[in-house]
């Protein structure tokens, strides 16, 4: 078996996950992954008819192409992509097994892994998560949140070839150490679209793929491009991604109101097509909680690829600025010393 430490959980493994970084020993791990031919428990557990909770028809803003099977009454989800791939977990997420659709591979189980039933998992066990990118700048973490598209990652990209240790892209897990919320560490690569690899390199295929089968690419944090934060760090700002403008004010970064920030964060929380009205209040309450200990600020990239490093630059002062107004409020951030 072959352990892990992601996103603040202990994964214990029977295949290789590459994404996930060096393997580690640990005392206990929270998560059992096991890939390939159907185990005895899933064949048991996947036998009587289930009952679809989850599907494209069934809401508005979905991802078109997950269909989440409740089996044994809720004691087992079934999660199944268009693509054929296949999960099972119990509602604990202490179980967790995967197969690779028709003609895929084991790469193209681990893409799903470590975003959406990573996500899932965390959820299920009522951890908070941003739909977010995050770097450490200086002691402290900024999150980067936005639509589809906005340059999340593209941004945490920049700043960490500029030398700042990215901790996490599209899933931002917040926990509270030491009387503050910190960013948990997710695992040591950034995903980059084509376009997106472009911008930063002088061509797409200049980093590796995440899989032969799709269009991303990622850059590793590895140490030798770009580094990883493998401990969690005090969150000292929040930046929310606007479109990109050609105005002459761009690249530019505004503050937001309390009431902008909570209106925009409870969009930009991981996976929250899922929630029930209940789950969707209390995490309203998170999220303005949230905002009362973290200011939140909008950020308008220019539109000319060019400028990201501009982008870049702007936010390392802006956020090492914000920081220093932190440490005038309240005692200096100390970075929490987490280890698995």
């Amino acid at each position: 078996m072959m352990d892990y430490w992601v996103y603040g959980l202990g994964i214990s493994s029977d295949v290789e996950i590459p994404a996930f970084g060096p393997v580690r020993r640990l005392p206990g791990c929270e998560i059992h992954f096991e890939i390939g031919p159907e185990p005895a428990w899933v064949q048991e557990v996947a036998s009587p008819p289930g009952e679809i909770v989850y599907s494209p028809a069934l809401r508005e803003r979905a991802d078109s192409t997950l269909t989440i099977t409740s089996l044994l009454a809720g004691k087992f989800l079934e999660f199944r992509y268009d693509d054929g791939t296949r999960f099972v977990m119990n509602d604990s997420t202490t179980r967790l097994w995967a197969a690779p659709g028709p003609g895929l591979s084991n790469e193209d189980v681990f893409v799903y892994l470590a975003g959406p039933i990573m996500g899932f998992a965390l959820r299920r066990r009522e951890r908070f998560a941003l739909h977010a990118s995050a770097v450490l700048i200086g002691e402290g973490a900024v999150a980067f949140c936005g639509e589809p598209g906005s340059g999340k990652s593209t941004t945490a990209a920049a700043l960490a070839l500029r030398g700042n240790p990215v901790m996490c892209e599209d899933i931002c897990p917040l926990q509270n150490l030491q009387d503050r919320k910190h960013v948990v560490p997710a695992y040591p690569r950034i995903g980059l679209w084509p376009d997106s690899a472009r911008r930063l390199f002088a061509a797409a295929d200049t980093l590796p793929l995440i899989s032969a089968g799709w269009e991303k690419r990622f850059l590793p944090l590895d140490g030798r491009l770009a580094s990883f934060a493998e401990s969690p760090a005090p969150l000292a700002a929040i930046y929310l991604l606007a479109p990109r403008s050609d105005t002459p004010l761009a690249p530019c970064i505004e503050p937001l109101s309390q009431r902008e920030s909570v209106l925009a964060l409870v969009q930009n929380t991981y996976m929250n097509y899922l929630l029930s009205k209940e789950q969707r209040a209390a995490e309203f309450d998170t999220v303005a909680n949230l905002v009362t200990e973290v200011d939140c600020y909008r950020v308008t990239p220019h539109a000319d690829p060019a400028r990201l490093g501009e982008l870049a630059a702007l936010l390392e002062t802006h956020a090492v600025d914000v920081m220093k107004a932190m440490d005038a409020r309240s005692p200096r951030i100390v970075r929490a010393d987490v280890q698995p």
